[in-house]
């Protein structure tokens, strides 16, 4: 049994050789015919020199914060790369020369391009590497090692020893150098496309490497542009990062190209001119947040080194296309303000939370300028460092308070009485109010047959004391008199469950009503609008969301879009390319009179209500409005209950210029965050006094 199995194996590599001696022969046949008819390259001139083209990487753009200081920039460094023209064609001479640079760069501790989806596990096993599918697939296919779809991981590195020729080393140094053939493969490696063995590496190993070049033959050191982020700390999850290009973007990307060559108005030179900038399967591209979101931005235009190699040996360079370095994208974002946010929020965030429930440390604060909304400073805690992103990436993804998530989008909360402005304005713009209505507040709302409960019993409120006071009876009787509809119709026109416009991915929330109950196949209850009108039932919305609500009572009534890039400039020329300008999106139409009602509100919340100590602090005067949430979230497989504690807030109250919203998980009561708002009023108001002489006061650089 033991004897037919090793025959049937010795049969199957028998084929298997003769098929890929096969495929080679005819290979270096034709390349044989090719380069006898044309040349290494199509454009390549006659006679006793060859001329060739290749391909040049543009460097990436900056990201700048308002003020001009660098969040992502590019320093130089070395990559080394493979040029088809000298490399060596035999296999077992590329196969030494690869062994000879893999050692070389391990013994320096130093990284070359591994991308083989098969690894070895502790044990010294090979096995398909995780979350790999695709690459599995492809590494199977008729294109490539031609394999049955369950061929083992064994199978394949088998079959890629045959197909290089690697039975001489160990099975570890095989799965090596095959990782390396199998990338020349997967990137199209070519006289025009060299091959990039490895990035970053030291000054000390390229002198080796140049060194020993007669050794090397083909093994160009190469200087280049890598991605550098002076302080990874610094709002990462707006930032984002950089990464190999995904396959479904690459396709996607491919796809449109295709159509764009479709087009038979393009001239020859637009076409070739798209052809060269068309995405390959190695370059690396924005992978999330602001370098994802503004790619086409981001993205410099790829150059065409020529390159004549003289009989002698002797090279020649010069670019027939100059690369050029993609545009430089300017942030909404004040880098000081932003730190002072990160570091006010997680102060906060430590001193409030009780670790004895077991219930994770997690908020978001986001500042607005009230004006424009655009968005000065955007915090997440937990956070990390975009340095560290790659190498920590395994750990933050299993990390307590899932610090990957970008809280301030991503995560939507029950508004509570953050919520009671909005019920306040719905009030009085329909009329079923005004600013000397009273109701009577006993501690207890009896709606039919149901009970619902204020935590004191304040007596006669009107508007403004029911604000301050944070009256839930006060409010529940404007949402009987106003039906969840009407409501809502005022809710819509604040952002109230609505996407603010940002360039990045958000939550779009939830506002509370009979759309969003029928969407789940449920119905709305009589009880439902009253439990509404204090920012409960289904109310959720992100803490961008609250912001911007806040920023459009605040500035008058104008709902603007939300935005992080302030501008695009070319840093060739300094010309400015794109303006965010302020897009409004809502023109509300709210009466002044109405609105300044609701602000003298917030403004008795933030003079005498609970947060009123800590706003003595700031030197302007502050208007807010606080919230309480209730939740529960699993803990060790049982339900612990915890408190969401939020304030949206603006200053100055006679003339707003910023907006500061924060929620922190699980704390008392939203008062308790107001400590977070306070911080950042006091650096953005004394950094405000002190500005050269000849600015503007009272405003942040372009």
């Amino acid at each position: 049994m033991r004897k037919n199995s090793l025959d049937k194996t010795q049969k199957r590599r028998m084929r298997f050789g003769i098929a890929v001696f096969l495929a080679v022969l005819v290979m270096f046949v034709v390349f044989l015919f090719y380069y006898m008819a044309v040349g290494p390259d199509a454009g390549a001139a006659s006679g006793s020199s060859k001329t060739y083209n290749v391909t040049v990487d543009a460097p990436r753009g900056e990201i700048l914060d308002r003020n001009g200081v660098a969040l992502v920039s590019n320093r130089q460094g070395n990559a080394l790369r493979f040029n088809a023209a000298f490399f060596p064609s035999k296999q077992t001479q590329r196969n030494e020369e690869i062994y000879v640079l893999i050692n070389l760069l391990e013994s320096r501790n130093e990284k070359w391009t591994d991308n083989l989806p098969i690894v070895e596990d502790k044990n010294g096993n090979f096995v398909f590497a995780n979350d790999r599918d695709s690459d599995i697939k492809a590494m199977k296919s008729k294109n490539y090692l031609n394999l049955n779809s369950y061929a083992s991981a064994d199978d394949c590195l088998y079959a890629l020893s045959e197909m290089y020729d690697l039975d001489k080393y160990d099975r570890s140094a095989q799965r090596k150098l095959a990782s390396v053939q199998y990338e020349m493969w997967r990137t199209g490696y070519s006289v025009s496309s060299p091959y990039t063995f490895a990035d970053d590496v030291s000054d000390d190993t390229v002198s080796i490497i140049k060194a020993n070049s007669d050794k090397l033959a083909g093994v160009e050191p190469l200087i280049t542009s890598y991605r550098e982020i002076p302080d990874g700390t610094i709002a990462p999850h707006i930032i984002g990062e950089t990464g190999v290009i995904s396959e479904d973007f690459y396709n996607e990307q491919k796809e449109k190209l295709d159509k764009e060559l479709d087009d038979s108005s393009l001239s020859d030179e637009e076409k070739a001119n798209l052809k060269l900038n068309a995405y390959s399967v190695d370059d690396v591209v924005g992978q999330f947040g602001i370098e994802s979101a503004m790619e086409k931005y981001l993205r410099g235009k790829k150059g065409i080194q020529k390159v004549t190699v003289s009989s002698d040996g002797s090279v020649d360079t010069s670019y027939s296309v100059n690369p050029s370095q993609g545009d430089t994208v300017v942030l909404t974002i004040d880098a000081g303000l932003q730190r002072v946010a990160q570091n006010a929020l997680e102060n906060r965030v430590k001193q409030l939370v009780d670790t004895s429930t077991g219930l994770e440390a997690a908020g978001a604060c986001v500042v607005l300028d009230a004006d424009t909304s655009e968005v000065l400073a955007s915090a997440t805690y937990p956070s990390y460092d975009l340095n560290e992103y790659y190498k920590n990436y395994s750990k933050l993804l299993k990390a307590d308070g899932n610090p990957l998530i970008n809280r301030v989008l991503q995560s939507t909360y029950e508004p509570g009485s953050t919520f009671k402005p909005a019920m306040a304005i719905a009030g009085l713009e329909s009329g079923v109010i005004d600013i000397n209505t009273e109701f009577y507040c006993s501690s207890v709302f009896q709606y039919y047959d149901m009970k619902f409960g204020c935590l004191s019993a304040h007596g006669n409120q009107t508007v403004r004391d029911a604000l301050q006071n944070s009256c839930n009876i006060y409010f529940y009787n404007v949402g009987e008199r106003l039906g969840i509809d009407r409501m809502n119709e005022y809710c819509r026109k604040l952002g109230l469950g609505k996407p603010t416009g940002v360039e990045l991915s958000e939550s779009d929330g939830i506002l509370a009503g009979r759309e969003y109950r029928q969407s789940i196949g449920s119905v709305w209850q009589m009880g439902d609008t009253i439990q509404a009108a204090i920012g409960q039932s289904d109310n959720l919305f992100n803490i961008m969301q609250l912001a911007n609500y806040c920023a459009t009572i605040a500035n008058g009534g104008t709902r603007h879009r939300c935005h992080f890039v302030k501008y695009i400039t070319d840093p060739s020329t300094g010309t400015e390319i794109y303006d965010a300008g302020t897009k409004t999106l809502e023109n509300t139409g709210f009466s002044q009179k109405n609105l300044n009602i609701v602000k003298e509100g917030m403004y008795r919340v933030a003079k005498y209500g609970t947060p009123a100590s800590t706003f003595s602090q700031i030197p302007e005067n502050v208007a807010a409005k606080t919230g309480t949430t209730q939740v529960k979230r699993l803990v060790n497989g049982k339900y612990i209950s915890g408190n969401n504690g939020l304030i949206i807030s603006f200053a100055p109250y006679e003339d707003p210029e910023i907006v500061v919203a924060v929620i922190v998980e699980n704390v008392d009561s939203g008062s308790a965050t107001a400590q977070v708002a306070a911080d950042i009023y006091n650096y953005y108001f004394s950094t405000r006094t002190q500005v050269v002489s000849g600015q503007n006061t009272g405003t942040l650089l372009r």
